[in-house]
C-alpha cells in the first residue's frame, strides 16, 4: 500500500516538475542557510580555538600596560626568574622581546619581525622545529648569532628545493647562522602572523636590535593540576610587590589566561553560531507554508480525482496518505538538494575566508528529518481535506 502510494507521489511530483521545483525552493533554501551556517560557524571556531592554542595551553601571557601616568614600566629578567621560582605549579616561565628588520639572503629580501627567546619559550608556547635543531644553552648565555626561521621568512629568501640550515643570513646589519626551521603555526595572538618570524636567543636581539634589557612579555607554563585562579592569583601578588605597587595602585601589568581566553571565543562563536543559523530557519517555516499551500491548490484540482476514488471504493485515510505522502516527499527531496548545495557552498566559503571545512553529520541528520517533518505538519491539513470531500459533491466538481 505504502509503495503504491509512494508511485502515485512521485508520479505526480513528476508531472507537474517545475512547479514542484519552485515550491520546494523555500526548503532547499532553509536547510542551506542552516547547514552552511553552522558549518561555517564550526570552522570559524576551530581556526579561533588554533590562534588561540598556538599561544600555548595552560599558560599565562603577562605584559606591561600605559598607566594613568602615561608610562609603560617593563619587566626584566629578575621578574621572569623570581615568578618560575617562587610561584608553585609554575613548569616554565620566559621572557621575549621583539623588533623589526629586513631578511636578506642571496640578493633576496624581505620584512620580517625578529624574535628574541629561548628554549624555555619554545616550550611554553609549543614551538617545535621541523627541520634543524635550537638553541643550546651556551648559545643562548653567550648571545650567539643564530637564527630559527619561520616557514615564510624560508619560503620568501631561500630556493624551495634546498635546505637554510647552515647558511648565513642578514638581519638588518646583524649576521645570523640559520640552524633550525620552526614549524607552521599561521595566526598567532593579536593577529600577528607566527610563520613570518625569525627567532634568536633573547641576549642577541636585546643587545643587537633593542639595546636594552628589557622584557616585552613574558609567558607563564603552569601545571594543569593546579588551579589557575590560585596560580593567579600568586602571580599578581608577586608582581605588585616586586613593582613596590601601593594598595590604592592599579596594576601597571595585565595577565591574560589563554585556557579562559579559548572557552569564552568558543561561547561566543557557538552562540552566534546558533543564532544565525535559528534566523536562517526561519526560511524553511516559509517553506513549509508554500507546502501547505501548493497542497490546498492540488486538493482543488484534483477533487474529481478524488471523487472517483472515494466512489470506487478508496478509504478517506487511503486519500489523506497520498495527499500527506507527497507533502514528504516533496520536503524531503527538497532537503537532500538543500544539503547538496549546502555541502557546495560551505566548502566554497570556507576557502573564500580562510577557515577549516569541518563536516557535521548530525547538522545534516537533524536539518534532512527537520525538513521531512515539515512535509507532515504542512501537509496534514490539505490531506486530511481531500480526504473528507463528499464524493458525490466532488464528482460534480468541473
Amino acid at each position: 500500500m505504502f509503495g503504491a502510494t509512494l508511485l502515485l507521489s512521485l508520479r505526480e511530483i513528476r508531472r507537474h516538475l517545475l512547479r514542484s521545483i519552485l515550491t520546494t525552493l523555500g526548503i532547499i533554501i532553509g536547510v542551506a542557510a542552516v547547514v552552511t551556517m553552522v558549518t561555517l560557524g564550526n570552522g570559524v571556531t576551530a581556526s579561533v580555538q588554533e590562534q588561540i592554542s598556538s599561544l600555548g595551553a595552560s599558560n599565562f601571557i603577562v605584559f606591561p600596560v600605559r598607566t594613568d601616568r602615561g608610562t609603560v614600566r617593563p619587566f626584566d629578567q629578575d621578574d621572569v626568574d623570581a615568578v618560575a621560582q617562587q610561584i608553585a605549579g609554575v613548569e616554565v616561565a620566559a621572557g621575549t622581546v621583539r623588533a623589526n628588520a629586513t631578511a636578506f639572503f642571496n640578493g633576496q629580501d624581505w620584512d620580517t619581525q625578529v624574535s628574541g627567546a629561548n628554549r624555555a619559550f619554545l616550550q611554553a608556547q609549543s614551538i617545535d622545529v621541523v627541520e634543524g635543531r635550537a638553541f643550546t644553552r651556551d648559545e643562548e648565555t653567550a648571545g650567539k648569532n643564530v637564527c630559527l626561521l619561520g616557514p615564510k621568512v624560508r619560503e620568501a629568501i631561500f630556493p624551495p628545493d634546498a635546505s637554510p640550515v647552515g647558511e648565513t643570513m642578514r638581519l638588518g646589519g646583524v649576521s645570523c647562522n640559520v640552524i633550525g626551521v620552526l614549524e607552521e603555526r599561521g595566526q598567532g595572538g593579536g593577529g600577528a602572523d607566527d610563520d613570518d618570524t625569525v627567532i634568536m636567543p633573547m641576549k642577541t636581539v636585546q643587545r643587537r636590535f633593542r639595546g636594552s634589557d628589557n622584557i616585552d612579555y613574558f609567558v607563564l607554563k603552569y601545571d594543569s593540576a593546579y588551579s589557575s585562579s590560585v596560580i593567579q592569583d600568586a602571580l599578581v601578588g608577586l608582581l605588585r610587590e616586586r613593582r613596590l605597587l601601593q594598595v590604592a595602585e592599579a596594576n601597571d601589568f595585565n595577565v591574560i589566561d589563554t585556557a579562559q581566553v579559548n572557552d569564552a571565543l568558543g561561547a561566543v562563536t557557538g552562540a552566534l553560531t546558533a543564532m544565525v543559523a535559528v534566523i536562517a530557519s526561519i526560511s524553511l517555516l516559509v517553506g513549509g507554508i508554500g507546502i501547505m499551500n501548493i497542497m490546498l491548490v492540488s486538493v482543488t484540482e484534483r477533487t474529481r480525482e478524488i471523487g472517483i476514488r472515494l466512489a470506487i471504493g478508496a478509504l478517506a485515510r487511503e486519500v489523506r496518505l497520498q495527499f500527506l505522502t507527497e507533502a514528504v516527499v516533496l520536503c524531503a527531496l527538497g532537503g537532500l538538494a538543500g544539503l547538496l548545495l549546502a555541502f557546495v557552498a560551505s566548502v566554497s566559503l570556507a576557502g573564500a575566508i580562510d577557515v577549516p571545512f569541518i563536516f557535521d553529520p548530525m547538522i545534516n541528520i537533524m536539518s534532512f528529518a527537520f525538513a521531512s517533518a515539515m512535509g507532515i505538519v504542512f501537509g496534514y491539513y490539505p490531506a486530511r481535506r481531500a480526504s473528507q470531500l463528499d464524493p458525490i459533491d466532488a464528482l460534480r466538481h468541473e
